[in-house]
């Protein structure tokens, strides 16, 4: 009976600390990680009598309805995958049986989107059937096949251990996308060189170091649980083929960021760094995460000074590293959530309060501290605002691709103490 007393009265106080937080305004608000909007996108369909789910792709302001695309259709693989990384994030955080739920039911879309070639279509129609002929819903080795491949190797643990159906088919998914793209890898590897700087050419689309990342994140945890020494062999190539898209001039502005795609930057899907601490992790080699925090300790500083960046172009001339043209706008949560996933990966790497700090003071992009001075999230409704056009304007539709950046960012930050701290600092 002590037992279930104590519980209840748990049960009671938490109850009631939920409801003293709702009754809060967003500038008083106890900090929460409010998943209703995205809980609102996702949808439950049945295909083939086979059930699964999908995330609406648009939601736009004022009423946030949904909005689908006459060219590509109304859900995709891309925020499928991104918002089944976050509901199995979160189950594991707050043992919520109901994301693991909403996991597996995304992860059977996927599996249904998959094609012959072991890629991904993206998009469905309105009636759930597969576009499969417009340019960003091909089955290719692209964004889309990658972040499916990802969001089912972030589970492999359990998937390995498990014989039923669901797992079984998802384990066969996983290997005709692992053997595509084991069909993929170049075993020579060169360089080119583009406006003076020298690039590697074995990366997808020759110097695509922002797809590398997601590579790299998935190929590491397949060889974690399945020692697959090709892809260990893979792993070390990208890593290598990304560490070389790295600027490195100290007198840049711009030492240490990884370059996006040829001589550009962009601010979102950078997820470099994050990619390289988790492959530090399985190749050991101190060069790989020196490489990484240097971004975070250079490129992360200037952009937090700067306000945040949207996109960057250099050319190396005389030896030196010149900027030929760069841009603040438009900023989204896209930006921002690769660099606090980097951030934390350093502090679980290294132990060094230093990164926390900066991630809880990079996520205060949400709630106001960016160039609009505009709060980016409602922790009410769960609403992320989909972007910052200029100074004086924000796009205050939510999306999916803004709503699931946003819970994962914000997700990472409640779980480390030291950058909440920080997080929660701003005024």
């Amino acid at each position: 009976m002590k037992t279930n007393y104590s519980l209840f009265v748990k049960w009671i106080l938490i109850t009631a600390l939920i409801v003293v937080c709702s009754e809060l305004s967003v500038g008083q608000t106890a900090f929460t990680v409010n998943k209703s909007h995205l809980d609102y996108l996702y949808k439950e369909i049945n295909v083939n009598g086979n059930l699964m789910a999908v995330i609406h792709i648009y939601s736009n302001a004022p009423d946030y309805k949904f909005i689908d695309d006459k060219d590509e259709g109304y859900a995709c693989v891309d925020d499928a995958a991104r918002a089944a990384i976050f509901y199995l994030e979160y189950y594991k955080a707050y043992n919520d049986s109901s994301s693991l739920i909403k996991y597996f039911n995304l992860i059977e879309f996927l599996v249904y989107m998959q094609a012959e070639n072991g890629f991904f279509y993206n998009f469905i129609w309105k009636d759930n059937s597969i576009n499969k002929t417009f340019k960003t819903s091909v089955a290719e080795p692209n964004w889309w096949s990658w972040r499916a491949l990802w969001a089912m190797t972030e589970n492999y643990k359990e998937f390995k251990n498990l014989n039923d159906d669901r797992a079984v088919r998802v384990k066969q998914s996983m290997g005709k996308g692992i053997d595509a793209i084991k069909r993929l890898i170049l075993k020579d590897k060169g360089k080119i060189k583009i406006d003076g700087i020298k690039l590697p050419d074995w990366l997808p689309s020759k110097t695509a170091s922002d797809q590398s990342a997601l590579l790299v994140l998935l190929l590491s945890e397949y060889y974690q649980n399945t020692g697959d020494k090709e892809i260990l062999t893979y792993v070390t190539s990208l890593v290598q083929g990304m560490m070389m898209m790295q600027i490195k001039d100290k007198e840049s502005e711009f030492n240490g960021a990884f370059l996006s795609w040829e001589n550009t930057w962009h601010g979102w899907g950078n997820s470099q760094s994050y990619a390289l601490l988790k492959a530090f992790r399985i190749l050991n080699d101190e060069k790989i995460k020196t490489s990484a925090l240097s971004e975070l300790n250079n490129f992360y500083d200037q952009l937090i000074k700067r306000n945040f960046l949207s996109y960057f172009k250099v050319r190396k001339h005389h030896r030196k590293i010149e900027t030929v043209e760069s841009n603040q706008f438009s900023q989204i949560a896209y930006n921002i959530r690769p660099m606090v996933f980097a951030l934390l990966e350093a502090y679980n790497v290294t132990a060094d309060s230093m990164y926390a700090i900066k991630a809880g003071r990079v996520a205060q992009w949400f709630t106001g501290k960016n160039p609009a001075g505009e709060v980016m999230y409602n922790p009410h409704t769960g609403i992320f605002y989909d972007g910052i056009e200029n100074e004086n304007s924000i796009n205050k539709n939510s999306g999916a691709e803004s709503t699931i950046e946003g819970l994962l960012s914000l997700l990472r930050i409640s779980l480390n103490p030291i950058a909440l701290k920080e997080f929660e600092d701003f005024k």
